[in-house]
């Protein structure tokens, strides 16, 4: 057998294999529908794979899921949750849970960017939570950490010389993405300096794009965090029928239950886990925490322009503190009332007036499940608003998107 035979032998089948692979990525070829088993599941994952990710949360959207945006408190899911609600009591909507522990306004917006026009007219739930708000905004590690290369390959052409697109490349290379590349970060740059794009980097980003997308219908459902089994063992807990008084009597109930080893009202694990080794140092330690002063401010103004934009009319939810531990650790109450009347302000100022403000609700018992998470009878409190937000009809919103918003002035002002 000659040389040229047996190098074809031992490398013919790889190369052939990475041809394939290729030509696969960068065709136009679309995968199979996603199924409705995948999409159920992935609603309910939390799984960075699909909040980076853009074919299933579209496939979704298509359906009768609302994206509800949040962080840490979305993963706290008891009987009265609102995903557990929705199923138990057949509503005509299932929440598509989009964050976890580390996603704030940025991230949220980026993964916006992905969404196309799925939004477009329809309904969103959004929990704003306050402790977003410190001075510096995400911490870069997180951002990193769910950094969304193909929405923002997605952002880069079609970006524009305006206020919030400079604001966002602005953003995007202070936070300095390790999983970026030279082109991409150069096309940032020219938004930031209101430039457009060159022909070489479109040409580049399309073929990159196309690459990511292929990549997204391929890999974002494998190994999802299935969460469907703990839905229905929490249903197990709730009343046949929708009754408001003996839900709040299983809220009551199960915090009750759970909350027995500590003063706080805190969740029993969450407070042997998290709490309890570090509790004595904790005291009066939040005494100077602010979240009034924060370029926050501005992250959270992007995904208003977003929601905007697509006509999405969205009801913001603003969870209180478990007043008991905030009088432990020294968080001052006035300093809250201070951030719920500036992000209130930038709120209705704008024309997002469904506003399910529970700042005030801290101090009752087992509406919250640790120390700044919701749970048991806080998401019952939150259902009153979701269900006829999402359920009944509501007037077409008429948003008024001022930039001032963007500004150093308004990051920084004492509201």
């Amino acid at each position: 057998m000659s040389v040229k035979k047996r190098l074809f032998l031992i490398f013919g089948p790889i190369v052939c294999a990475a041809l394939i692979i290729i030509g696969f990525l960068f065709s136009p070829f679309r995968p199979d529908k996603i199924s409705q088993s995948i999409i159920q599941k992935a609603a309910l994952s939390q799984s960075a794979q699909v909040f980076k990710g853009m074919a299933v949360k579209k496939a979704a959207f298509k359906e009768n899921y609302v994206p509800f945006f949040g962080s840490s408190e979305l993963s706290r899911i008891d009987a009265l949750h609102p995903s557990v609600l929705a199923q138990k009591y057949h509503r005509s909507y299932r929440p598509f849970l989009l964050g976890t522990a580390g996603t704030q306004s940025i991230t949220q917006f980026w993964q916006m960017q992905g969404f196309g026009n799925e939004l477009n007219h329809k309904k969103a739930v959004f929990i704003i939570s306050p402790q977003w708000f410190v001075k510096g905004g995400i911490d870069p590690a997180a951002f990193n950490y769910f950094y969304p290369r193909p929405e923002i390959v997605n952002w880069l052409l079609k970006a524009k010389s305006t206020e919030e697109d400079r604001f966002a490349a602005e953003r995007l290379l202070a936070l300095n993405p390790k999983d970026s590349t030279d082109v991409i970060d150069d096309s940032v740059l020219r938004i930031a300096a209101g430039q457009h794009l060159t022909s070489f980097q479109k040409i580049y980003l399309h073929l990159v794009k196309n690459e990511l997308d292929r990549e997204d219908q391929l890999f974002s459902t494998i190994s999802l965090n299935n969460r469907e089994n703990l839905i229905k063992q929490r249903e197990k807990e709730l009343p046949k029928k929708y009754d408001i008084v003996k839900l709040d009597r299983v809220g009551f109930q199960l915090g009750e239950a759970n909350t027995t080893n500590n003063r706080f009202g805190i969740d029993n694990h969450f407070w042997d886990h998290k709490i309890k080794p570090v509790y004595k140092r904790l005291a009066q330690e939040q005494k100077h925490f602010s979240y009034i002063k924060s370029v926050e401010y501005s992250d959270f103004q992007l995904v208003l322009n977003e929601f905007a934009k697509h006509h999405t009319n969205v009801l913001f939810i603003i969870p209180p503190i478990n007043q008991k531990w905030a009088n432990y650790t020294g968080l001052s109450m006035a300093m809250i009332q201070k951030f719920d009347k500036k992000i209130t302000y930038q709120l209705n100022s704008q024309g997002f007036t469904h506003i399910a403000n529970l700042t005030n609700e801290g101090t009752q018992p087992y509406f919250m499940q640790d120390t700044i998470h919701l749970g048991w009878r806080g998401w019952l409190a939150v259902d009153q608003y979701v269900n006829p937000f999402l359920t009944k009809k509501q007037s077409n919103p008429h948003y008024k998107i001022n930039n001032y918003f963007y500004t150093k002035k308004w990051q920084n002002m004492s509201y």
